[in-house]
């Protein structure tokens, strides 16, 4: 079985822990071993501590001897991105300004909750510079590369640990979203991945980006999501928009299916996004599919055309409130183009910023009455695949949104909260992978899984991997 544990589910360790056929110290060699041996290709990891998963391993595999193993997550590598603070490592957030001496002395909601569950934590993962951007590069740890071909990007902010789960180097890994930073770097690597309603899953320390930040789980398989969500959403005091905890068990209606749902399917969101012509056959195919699956599904464009402009402002405005302050000496240290968003952010008139908030709170309003029509939205997650690393945009057309016009699907529900998941949905002629999204009411967490795993379930491709990281 050693030779082929990197290729394993959690669900699947987890079942290869209860029946003995596999032990959690086996499992944690065996992902360390791919770390070590491929992560110079991927450059995913910032941070791997060794002796820490080793140990947590060794507890994990006497819970087990015993019968009393503290979840099904219990002894499964988990790998945290490094926004997320983590007790006893650097949470550096990709950025040359941040002190490595710490203090690092506490768990962020979402660790904590893994730690609890018994997960083996391998280390951190990679991010731009404060998750500011949907690509994974930093003046800190260099450039992350996509495992379907390591020339491009895998997306951002959580590229480092879509990387890392495309690539097998663990199974699943923690990430966030606060304009699509699970979703891009999902669809960009292949993999399901959910962005929560906002409050399902405890935050601490808030974003200084506000309320549009959502932590989430990123895995191979939709079954993984949900085994995640089950820890995750567990609560936390410190989080003051934690929403009340209703103990769901994710796993329960996960195949129940789409047969009879309303699905609205949209291209554009009420923009003009351009999207790359083999995405938009791809998400074609995949609407027939959920067509096919019982599904009802109709052609219409949800109201919230002005989500871009209300999106920048409040973005700009967050980098600006990060950074803007910052003394010259540490502004230098900066990625110029976070530099410059967050100098354009800090001239944003503070009735301007206020004026965008309330335009969001109009289109979350709108949006609440439109989906009494519908169960799901269903969109492209990306309008592109995966471009050369080093890039903002994959085009040379620059605008002052910058990842905003690839990225349109993604960013109006960080606005409105609602969970969204993406799904791979087929792969490009050039091998690169595309993502369905599906956008669910609000609070509906657990019919946004069921969705997404009714079209995995019709159209798996979890187990396809990429050319040399097999």
């Amino acid at each position: 079985m050693t030779a082929k544990i990197h290729g394993m589910t959690a669900a699947e360790l987890s079942a290869a822990f209860k029946a003995k056929k596999l032990s959690p110290v086996a499992a944690a060699e065996a992902f360390l071993k791919r770390i070590e041996t491929l992560d110079e290709k991927l450059n995913c990891f910032c941070l791997v501590d060794r002796d820490a998963a080793l140990t947590a391993a060794k507890a994990s595999e006497a819970r087990w001897k015993k019968g009393a193993a503290l979840s099904p997550l219990d002894g499964v590598p988990v790998a945290i991105k490094d926004i997320l603070v983590t007790k006893g490592w650097p949470t550096l957030r990709g950025s040359r300004t941040v002190d490595p001496k710490g203090p690092w002395d506490e768990d962020a909601p979402t660790v904590a909750r893994l730690k609890e569950a018994g997960a083996v934590l391998v280390g951190k993962t990679t991010t731009p510079e404060f998750g500011w951007k949907a690509v994974t590069d930093s003046p800190l740890t260099g450039i992350t590369r996509n495992p379907w071909n390591t020339e491009k990007t895998p997306g951002g902010s959580s590229g480092g640990s879509s990387a890392a789960i495309a690539g097998r180097l663990v199974p699943i890994a923690l990430g966030t979203d606060g304009g699509g930073s699970i979703r891009i770097p999902c669809a960009l690597t292949g993999l399901p991945g959910l962005k929560p309603s906002f409050g399902r899953v405890a935050a601490y320390p808030l974003s200084p980006f506000g309320t549009v930040a959502h932590v989430g789980p990123m895995s191979r398989t939709v079954t993984d999501l949900a085994l995640m969500m089950n820890v995750l959403a567990k609560p936390d005091a410190r989080d003051w928009h934690n929403l009340p905890y209703d103990a769901k068990d994710y796993m329960r209606d996960l195949e129940a299916g789409i047969r009879g749902k309303r699905i609205a399917f949209s291209l554009t969101l009420g923009g003009r996004p351009k999207i790359l012509l083999e995405v938009e056959g791809l998400v074609r195919a995949a609407i027939k599919r959920l067509e096919d699956l019982g599904a009802h599904v109709e052609a219409v464009d949800p109201p919230m055309a002005d989500a871009q402009e209300i999106f920048h402002a409040m973005w700009w405005s967050g980098a600006g409130y990060l950074l803007g302050a910052l003394p010259e000496e540490k502004k230098a240290l900066l990625d110029p183009l976070l530099r410059k968003m967050a100098d354009e952010g800090a001239k944003i008139p503070l009735r301007a910023y206020f004026e965008a908030n309330t335009k969001r709170g109009a289109l979350g309003s709108r949006m609440r009455v439109w989906m009494e029509r519908f169960d799901f939205i269903a969109t492209p997650s990306v309008a592109t695949v995966a471009f050369d690393v080093g890039r903002l945009m994959p085009t040379d057309e620059a605008t002052g949104n910058a990842w905003l016009d690839w990225t349109p699907f993604s960013f109006p529900f960080n606005l409105t909260q609602q969970p969204a998941a993406s799904v791979p949905c087929g792969f490009t002629k050039d091998g690169l992978p595309v993502g369905l999204q599906l956008v669910g009411k609000m609070y509906d967490d657990a019919g946004v899984l069921a969705a997404a795993r009714a079209y995995e379930a019709a159209h798996p491709l979890f187990d396809k991997a990429p050319p040399g990281f097999e």
